[in-house]
């Protein structure tokens, strides 16, 4: 959910291209931090949740809205097994034994906080930025065009998607009736089937309206190019949150290396 930027937030003082860029380079420090660096990772949490919290968004929900990279942040777990080093775990799995080092522990710890903070720094940014804002940002970091224009139109079209969805489920609510006592409906695998129909019907509606949308953009004077506000410069306060986010990802770095 996107937020309005108009909003007591503190950090709407500031230009949508300066929090993005430091959301974006706070993520490329992190990914540049060793492995271990435990240091340097506690303080680049501290300095991230001091500035939800200076957003007003509350830790919670930012907390809450990034379990979801969890599920993929637990694919590092196989990094505990494929680094050499002292045994630490050592279980058998049939004739198969694994043996979880330290060195693959470390490794697999280090990934997973990296990417628990990284997505509650992407949530924050999309919480406190307007999206128009963020496809200027990234416009104005010389991201190709066509892929600015990919990412506008596919964050317009889930809108669509989702309301052609909920009218599909209705026409299905609205044929499935259930008798008193009874579930409406038929097994699972009829449910499946449905819902495998209902799939393919909306692909293929996704399909038609595209090719409409398409239809109207060329009709409009469409040229290929995504047509971007021009943006005022920065102001000093705008520079000044670029150079203090700039210091605090080279302190960052530093920390961890030295």
């Amino acid at each position: 959910m996107i937020a309005d930027t108009s909003t007591v937030s503190p950090i709407a003082a500031y230009d949508g291209r300066v929090t993005t860029w430091l959301a974006l380079s706070f993520v490329f420090t992190l990914a540049w931090l060793p492995s271990g660096a435990w240091d340097a990772l506690i303080i680049a949490a501290l300095a991230l949740w001091f500035v939800i919290g200076w957003k007003r968004i509350g830790l919670w929900t930012i907390w809450r809205r990034s379990l979801v990279a969890w599920p993929f942040a637990l694919a590092a777990l196989t990094l505990a097994i494929a680094h050499p080093g002292e045994p630490v775990v050592q279980f058998t799995i049939g004739s198969q034994t694994i043996i979880a080092t330290d060195t693959g522990i470390t490794a697999a710890a280090t990934v997973m906080i990296k990417s628990w903070l990284s997505v509650q720094a992407v949530v924050a940014l999309i919480a406190t930025t307007h999206f128009n804002e963020l496809l200027t940002a990234l416009a104005a970091l010389r991201l190709p065009p066509v892929l600015i224009l990919i990412i506008g139109m596919a964050y317009r079209y889930l809108f669509i998607l989702q309301e052609e969805a909920l009218r599909m489920l209705r026409a299905r609510d609205s044929r499935s009736a259930a008798l008193p006592g009874q579930r409406a409906g038929r097994n699972v695998f009829w449910r499946a089937t449905i819902t495998g129909r209902m799939v393919g019907t909306l692909f293929i509606r996704a399909y038609e309206r595209s090719e409409r949308i398409y239809a109207a953009m060329l009709a409009r004077g469409y040229d290929g190019r995504p047509v971007i506000a021009t943006q005022p410069p920065l102001r000093h306060t705008d520079y000044l949150a670029l150079i203090g986010g700039g210091i605090v990802c080279v302190s960052l770095i530093v920390i961890a290396y030295i």
